[in-house]
Order: C-alpha cells, then structure tokens, then sequence
C-alpha cells in the first residue's frame, strides 16, 4: 500500500500541514525541517499527489520552455539541464520549438498559459511589447533577451566577441567580417554591436554581413559574399553558420584557416568535431537553463525576482584561425 501524508508527518514527526508545505511552498519551512520531511518522504517512497496540491496551490507543478530551434545544437545543453533542475524541485517541463518564427513564440505562449506555472522564452524574436504584454498572461523569464521589466539570464556574448575581434587582430587580420544571425536576435545585435566597436578601436572597419539564417545552410549561403569582400577572417553568429562558411569557402577553393580564419559562437559538440576544429566563444549555457528554472520558480512563487544575470563566456582558440596569410599549423586547443 502506497504511504501518505500522513505516514510521512507521523515518522518525521511533524504536522501534516507542515509537509504540504514542504513540497508545496518550501521556502515557508526551516531548512532542518524541510531536510527530515524530505528524507523520511523518500525513504517511505512517497511521491505528493500533483492534482491535489494544484487544487491547494493554484500551482501546475509544470514549467514551459520555448526555443528557436530544438536542431540548433546551442538548445539540447540548455534544455537538459533545465530539465533537471526542474526535476530536482518536483517540476516538469514542457518542451516546444518555434522555428524561428515569432507569431509561432506568442501562440505558444497563449497555449501553455493555462498548463504551466510559468514560461521560459530562449532567444525569442518577438518584439518587447508583446513580451510585456505576454508576460501580464503568465510569469516570464527570459533567456538570451533583455526586456528592462522582466527578469532574464544572459550570455555576455559582447564579452566573447571582443575577445573574437582581439585574437583575429592579433594574428595580423585587418579585414574581418561579422555575420549576423536572423533578424530580431539580441545575441545577433549584442555580438555585431560589440565587434565594431572593438574593430573601429583598432582603426580597422568591419565588413558587417546580414541578417542571415543561423544554419549551416545559411553560414554557406554568404560564403561567397565573404569572398568578394576579401574579408581574411570571418565572426559567425553560430557554430551552425561557422561550418557552413568553411564549407562555402572551400568549395570556393578558398583555405581555412591557410587564407581565411573563421570564429564561432556557442562551443557546440560539432565545433570540437569539425575539421578544422573551430575556434568559437563559448556560451554557459547549462548553468543558463539552471537558472532560468530557479528565477521562474521564485516569480511562481511571489511574483519577485532578480532583474538580471549575466554569465561570462570565453572564447576557445583551435584550428580554425591563424596568422593571416600564413599557413601555420593553429590545431593546438587553449583557453
């Protein structure tokens, strides 16, 4: 027979009420007694009925998450482990993609509204008033977006471009191109903005190319606009279109990085397996999943939650770059 509250009040010697809260709001129990409650429900194999404390609490027991693109390897790091923090705090999650496609992010926002505690919006493309307005729906937090009124978890991926824009300079390029990603993206216009800047510093002009599809179809796509442009070195929005440019390129008969270096963004699985292997900022994306799920569960609980948190990044020197005009073996991996 399946043990019960009550069971579980009776052997950590509390009231029932006391582990209603413990799993219902536990930041209103000490932290000694939370700790019993919660050992002793585990070792009585207790699992709280979900329909009950929802007709309690008001609460789902269910988070949503909402991505561009569930193919884009930047996602799955991020998903997994918001999936766990989740977990870890009796919550499920809801996974959907939009396909880079704003009208499909405010549909599914309207549709998890009523099944979720909150939504968790990744890069989304719509505009900050309909983020606003979206958000008097149902608690949001955002992830890779600023909107000044609403909680988020950014990338510095300023950060990372400039120190991009330094190395390529220190390896002698003077004509670097910067590939936006699509259009509405605040990583894309966060990363173009920084760059510039960091180009104009040193005298140089940045050869500026986009908006442009964040894919290895897309990075491909512009190969050839990089060529005619004589750019010696390319910073990509993604690592999905830092393949793809190396990919245009050399069908173009143009070396990576013996002619032209290239940099990525995110550190993906496909940037330490690529040939060359690519030279890419990495972004910290699971500790960004982790706490997206913190944040929300805190707006869930009483609205409130912290403004802003940036995490740094860093970029990963490989193959990818080299001296300009120069063949020089660049393979060795440092950070």
């Amino acid at each position: 027979m399946p043990s019960t509250i009550r069971d579980v009040a009776r052997a950590s010697g509390v009231h029932i009420s006391t582990v209603s809260r413990t799993f219902s709001a536990p930041h209103m129990v000490n932290s000694e007694t939370r700790s019993r409650v919660l050992a002793t429900a585990e070792s009585l194999g207790y699992r709280p009925n979900r329909a009950a404390r929802a007709l309690i609490t008001g609460q789902t027991g269910n988070v949503g998450l909402i991505v561009a693109d569930i193919a884009n390897p930047f996602f799955p790091p991020l998903i997994k482990a918001a999936q766990s923090q989740a977990r870890g705090r009796d919550y499920n999650i809801f996974v959907a993609e939009t396909d880079e496609d704003p009208m499909a992010e405010e549909d599914l926002v309207h549709a998890l509204a009523k099944q979720v505690d909150g939504v968790l919006l990744c890069s989304p493309r719509m505009s900050n008033d309909l983020i606003e307005k979206l958000s008097k729906e149902v608690p949001l937090v955002l992830i890779n977006r600023s909107v000044p009124s609403l909680p988020c978890v950014l990338m510095d991926v300023g950060q990372g471009a400039r120190q991009a824009v330094n190395h390529l300079i220190g390896l002698g390029h003077t004509r670097i191109a910067i590939l936006g990603g699509p259009r509405g993206s605040w990583t894309s216009r966060e990363i173009r903005k920084a760059a510039v800047v960091a180009c104009r510093a040193a005298d140089l002009d940045p050869i500026v190319i986009g908006p442009n599809q964040p894919t290895v179809d897309g990075g491909m796509a512009v190969a050839e606009h990089v060529a005619r442009e004589s750019a010696c070195s390319v910073i990509a929005y993604n690592d999905l279109m830092a393949i793809g440019v190396i990919e245009g390129l050399n069908s173009l008969g143009i070396r990576v990085p013996e002619d032209v270096s290239v940099v990525g963004f995110d550190d993906s699985a496909l940037a330490r397996i690529s040939r060359p292997r690519l030279t890419t900022v990495s972004n910290p994306t699971p500790a960004a999943g982790r706490m997206a799920v913190d944040m929300l569960l805190q707006l869930s609980d009483d609205r409130r939650a912290a403004g802003q948190v940036m995490l740094q990044t860093e970029l990963v020197v490989r193959g990818s770059t080299g001296p300009a005009g120069s063949s020089s073996d660049t393979s060795t991996e440092r950070r």
